[in-house]
């Protein structure tokens, strides 16, 4: 089977194949002493109860200490292997923009950006269960993946770097910020320079859409239509932190999860992640995120709409 744009299906080399030198020694041309870094495991989960707005969660609180650590190890799981499959996608996206450039120069950029894309993806992958490495029924990822099989490139330049590279740089900066683990910490603050570029680029050939009337109609409708599915996975909450508890605690009645999205704040937390997007989406698109907030699409859902 031909492998897609995101590659979320590639399966990792077998580590006796002797490409793996080659790659080894590329990456330790490339990353220097970055790349030597030993991953040793720890038993300390990356990000802690606060993180997750767990610590004032009476269902958390009432959980055994066990029970507390597998559902504090299965989130950060859950966060480590969608940043894994991110930048997985990320090599994908920069090698199709770079066959869909428009200028040399723009075609060694994103050959640049490709690269950085795979160092991630190279320095995240010690960090991430092997079992987890092999294809994703997230929704959020299922979407990436189809717009980056089906989406023109104007629809890419928006969707993927303009709105989710600048909300990569929030969520990066909060995953280092906040990581308990220095190594790990450190590795997502090391990627913020090179998303930041990512983004930038992203604005400015957007903007030169614009400017030059490049952006079609049906584009337009193609940007809202993905971001108006994405906007909808925020508004909804939490819903990996909730499977997370569920799977733990053996299963959560309808008002068990209400109560637990209530506890979470889930009203406040999304509407401030809803309102850095819209941040992202209105300077740039000013029309695009009119039309979104026609549809109450800037508007968190309470607890008993997100069940």
């Amino acid at each position: 089977m031909k492998p897609t744009v995101a590659g979320l299906e590639l399966p990792p080399l077998d580590p006796s194949h002797r490409l793996n030198r080659v790659l080894t020694s590329a990456l330790q041309e490339k990353l220097g002493e970055r790349f030597s870094v030993a991953v040793e495991a720890d038993a300390i989960a990356p990000w802690n109860a606060a993180f997750f707005g767990l610590d004032a969660v009476p269902l958390f609180q009432a959980s055994t200490l066990l029970e507390q650590t597998q559902i504090l190890s299965l989130a950060g799981q859950a966060l480590l292997a969608e940043s894994y499959f991110i930048e997985k996608a990320g090599v994908g996206y920069m090698a199709k923009m770079t066959l869909l450039a428009e200028t040399t120069e723009e075609r060694i950029l994103y050959a640049l950006f490709s690269a950085d894309e795979a160092t991630h993806l190279a320095q995240l992958n010690p960090f991430v269960p092997q079992g987890d490495l092999l294809g994703t029924s997230d929704p959020f990822l299922q979407l990436l993946e189809s717009l980056l099989e089906t989406a023109d490139r104007s629809v890419l330049l928006f969707v993927i770097q303009v709105v989710l590279e600048g909300w990569g740089l929030s969520h990066y900066r909060s995953l280092s910020k906040y990581c308990r683990q220095p190594v790990l910490s450190d590795l997502f603050r090391s990627f913020l320079q090179a998303e930041a570029k990512h983004h930038g680029a992203g604005v400015t050939l957007f903007e030169q859409e614009i400017e030059q009337e490049k952006l079609s109609a049906v584009n337009h409708s193609a940007i809202v239509e993905a971001l108006a599915a994405f906007l909808q996975m925020v508004r909804v909450g939490p819903q990996r932190l909730v499977s997370a508890i569920a799977s733990v605690k053996g299963g959560l009645s309808r008002a068990q999860v209400i109560t637990l999205l209530a506890d979470l704040e889930t009203e406040r937390r999304s509407g401030t992640r809803l309102n850095l997007l819209r941040q992202l989406i209105a300077p740039v698109a000013p029309d695009i995120a009119e039309t979104l907030a026609q549809h109450d699409l800037f508007s968190p859902l309470s607890p008993a709409r997100c069940v």
